[in-house]
């Protein structure tokens, strides 16, 4: 497989509208993107695990019982494998559709082409034996997660045929309208001349700062800092939905005022090559994190 045409900064997980809190960062690093609420889907939070543990206590300590262990969540993008009972040949997956499915056809996703997603992250502390986020801890971008793209499948109702492991997937679960769609992972990552020993698809275990999208000191986790060779040039279409005036050059860095609404925003590389190496930095750890737990409560340091 060929160097990935195109990187796609996906937003995802839990967020203001779907969730209304911020996903976890907890005091050892480790990170957990938490999937939206949604009613048709297969599996509630309870039944969903992070190691050993079930998600439902978590999402409902973190929403303060708005979320319920018993509602159903929106497991997509699905990157963990131990996440759920798997079928046989289960790889990495994620769907799409509507407006956002229509903007990465439009800009021709296919496969090869890498999905980096992103989501709203915070920091939180055990206090009085329950997860509650540290006050005055920061709203931030952070990428979570990776998936390169091997087929991309239009779902209908043969497609639990000839790809049964896709049949707990939520995108095959209630109404999503005609382009419903599904990208299934690669084998392995393959950056082209870059090579990682990742698989094609999966979820980052721990923060680091090279993760973070928000620049430092910023007061809107939307305010990112990027490397300076993402500046829109005039012979390049920057990544999509982000005119040229969102732009600012800011000494080493460039910044971005990104936008509040979207979920796909697409970068080709052939335009931007400097962004291949800049994944190569990103996934680095990608290959080395086995299995991670959820952090217990016990472990971690509490307040009063």
């Amino acid at each position: 497989m060929a160097t990935p045409r195109r990187i796609i900064l996906s937003r995802k997980g839990f967020d203001a509208a779907y969730g209304g809190v911020a996903s976890p960062i907890f005091p050892d690093g480790t990170m957990l993107s938490l999937p939206i609420p949604h009613p048709g889907s297969p599996h509630p939070y309870d039944a969903i695990r992070f190691g050993s543990a079930p998600l439902g206590a978590l999402v409902e300590q973190l929403t303060r019982g708005r979320v319920k262990d018993s509602h159903r969540a929106h497991l997509d993008p699905d990157l963990r494998a131990d996440s759920i009972a798997r079928a046989n040949g289960w790889r990495p997956v994620f769907g799409q559709c509507g407006a956002a499915q229509s903007h990465l056809a439009r800009y021709g996703v296919g496969p090869g082409d890498l999905f980096l997603f992103f989501g709203w992250f915070r920091a939180v502390q055990a206090v009085g034996g329950r997860w509650r986020f540290v006050p005055h801890a920061p709203d931030l971008h952070v990428i979570y997660g990776w998936l390169q793209i091997d087929e991309v499948l239009g779902v209908e109702a043969a497609l639990t045929h000839t790809h049964p492991w896709l049949a707990e997937h939520p995108h095959l679960h209630g109404r999503y309208g005609p382009n419903n769609t599904l990208y299934t992972a690669t084998s392995r990552l393959d950056l082209g001349s870059h090579t990682l020993s990742a698989s094609g698809g999966g979820a980052l275990a721990r923060f680091r700062p090279e993760l973070c999208l928000t620049q430092p000191e910023a007061t809107r986790r939307s305010t990112w800092r990027l490397p300076p060779w993402c500046f829109p040039r005039a012979d390049a279409t920057p990544l999509t939905y982000h005119e040229a005036s969102r732009w600012t050059r800011n000494g080493e860095h460039v910044a971005l005022a990104s936008v509040p609404r979207g979920q796909e925003f697409v970068l080709d590389t052939t335009l931007y090559p400097e962004a291949i190496g800049w994944v190569q930095a990103l996934l680095e750890q990608a290959g080395s994190t086995g299995r991670v737990e959820l952090p217990t409560l016990a472990s971690a340091r509490v307040q009063p």
